[in-house]
Formats: C-alpha cells, structure tokens, sequence
C-alpha cells in the first residue's frame, strides 16, 4: 500500500515537473521570438534610429564644406527605375562630367542614409572626371520598399543601375562602384555577382564582413546583450527576417562574394572605428581575389576617413583608380 502511494507520489511530481519545464521553455521561445522582432524592426524596418545622426546642415567649419555646398546646388538629372525584385521604385541622381568620357561611378550610401548624404563623394567623383550616379537604396531617401536589405537584395539593383548607366553612357564606358559603411559591404556583395565587362574596379570605404557579424557586435555595442544570449536571439531575427525580408541574415556575406571577385579592390577603413570594427577589414582583403590595396586612416572613425583627409583622401583613390581606368 505504501508503496503504491509513494509510486503514485512520483508520477505526480514527474508530471509537474514535466508542465513545469515545458512552461519554461515555452516562456522561453515566446520571449526569444518577442526579442527576435523587436530587434528585427530595429535592424531591418526603416525609420528614425537614436544611433543613427542624420543632421542635414551643413557647417563652415565643417572640412568638406566646399564639397557638400557645390553638391547641394549641383544640376542633378533624376533617374527611376523597378528594383531587381520586389517591384519597388527606386531613384537616383545623374550628374554628368563637365566634358565627354568613359569614366563613370555608381556611388552607394550608408544605413539610414541617402544619395545626398554623399554629397562629399559626389563631388569628389565629379572633380576626378566621372560621370556620377547616385541611387537611393530600396527602403531609404526617395525609392521605395518594405526592409533594408544591407547589401543583398540591393546588389542585384547596383547590377540594374551599372547597366542603364553604361546603356546612357555606351558600352566604351567603364564603371567604379563605390560604397561607404553598409554601401561599401553593398560594394562587397555586388562583386562576387556576375557583372558587366565594363564594371573595371571597386572602393570600399568601412564595409562591414558579414551581416550576422556586424549584428552581434551591435548587439554588445549598443545593447549590451551577453554573448551567450546573441546567438538564439540573430538566429530568431534571421528566421523573422527570412519570411519577411526574402533572406537569412547568414547568407548576407561580404567576405564570401568578395572570394569570388577577380576585379581590382581599394580597401578603407578608419582605425578608429567603433561602429563597424576595423578588425572586419582584414578578413575583407583577404578574401577578395584581384588586385587590391588597403588604405587604414589612422584615427579616423566610422564612415570619417575623408574628413580626416580631406586632401590626401581623393588622391589615394585617384591613384588607385588609374591603374585600371583609362
């Protein structure tokens, strides 16, 4: 008899015991699924972020003032067209060279930001010769669309831009694409895809190495979460971001496209900088299979190499470009 009650006692507390931890881990996957798409629409949704500053004025003290003032009262054609996929609208803005040439660049903006925030490298590209586009990536300034991709998607309509600026320009045209921050991890991606013959070289300028990377450094850097949470929470942002956004954050891979790229690569990236860590530049140069050269700006900080050198800056670069552009 006492047996039977202390067997009976047992399958009791097994029973509670096995609610208990299924109440657990259900607690568990609706809290991590609550976190997954809170930073999904911190990371993927456009709109204001508190660590993002956009201010557009511009100031006399500022190095780049000349730079920025001759771009905001620059002639700008406005271009359009459908997005590679997803049928979005996207713009740019066409500023051609003074005089005839082949030379042309595609210029590609940071996270959050848009064409006229490029303003510095539109002018500096136009001062070297080129003819210059400047597209709004799907989900900033003018285009259209639902997510930001962070490269991705986008490099499939970097390909579209490249190819109505060489059908504007002829097919004797020959093409830079540059990027700064997420333009230049979009820089990185559109490498390793098939490409027009006319695509000749590419500049990165603070291009992180991977998607899920950069999120997990972020995900310390600004939130604090500990390591051992970071990777189940990108996990659930990824799935999220796979049925909503097209792709698994872990596909968005600088550092895989560049290892299928034979083009000429320039590399820069500030030392100090704490946004997208200087660390990602190496593997970077690493994996990319052409011609290359890194440029480290000693002191300089996220996306702020061409304020540091505001002199020395386009000439590194023209000295880079001349090699392959004629």
């Amino acid at each position: 008899m006492g047996l039977s009650i202390l067997k009976n006692n047992n399958k009791k507390k097994h029973r509670v015991l096995k609610w208990s931890l299924g109440g657990l881990v259900t607690i568990i996957v609706i809290a991590l699924f609550g976190a997954g798409a809170y930073f999904f629409n911190v990371a993927m949704v456009p709109s204001h972020k508190s660590f993002i500053h956009n201010s557009d004025r511009i100031s006399k003290s500022d190095p780049l003032y000349s730079q920025k003032m001759w771009f905001k009262h620059a002639h700008k054609d406005k271009w359009t067209m459908k997005s590679a996929s997803g049928n979005y609208r996207l713009v740019a803005d066409y500023i051609p060279a003074d005089h005839k040439t082949t030379k042309n660049v595609v210029i590609l903006h940071g996270f959050m930001g848009r064409k006229e925030k490029m303003a510095e490298y539109g002018t500096m590209f136009h001062q070297l010769g080129y003819n210059v586009l400047m597209p709004d990536a799907r989900a900033h300034g003018e285009s259209q669309g639902k997510f930001i991709g962070y490269g991705w998607p986008e490099r499939y309509d970097v390909r579209k831009w490249t190819k109505k600026l060489i059908a504007k320009n002829g097919q004797d045209s020959q093409v830079v694409i540059f990027g700064v921050s997420m333009g230049g991890a979009t820089t990185m991606m559109t490498s390793g895809i098939q490409l027009p013959s006319q695509v000749k070289a590419f500049v990165e300028d603070c291009g992180y190495d991977s998607l899920n990377d950069e999120l997990n450094y972020e995900a310390g850097n600004l939130y604090n979460i500990p390591t051992v949470i970071r990777a189940p929470l990108i996990g659930t942002l990824s799935l999220i971001n796979r049925f909503e956004n097209g792709f698994f954050t872990s596909q968005a891979s600088a550092t895989a496209m560049l290892k299928k790229n034979h083009r000429p690569m320039m590399f820069i990236h500030g030392t100090k900088d704490t946004f997208v860590p200087t660390r990602m530049v190496y593997k970077n140069y690493r994996a990319t299979q052409g011609p290359k050269k890194l440029w480290l700006v000693k002191n300089a900080p996220h996306a702020a190499s061409f304020d540091k050198n505001p002199t020395e800056y386009p000439k590194q670069i023209e000295r880079f470009l001349n090699q392959y552009i004629k």
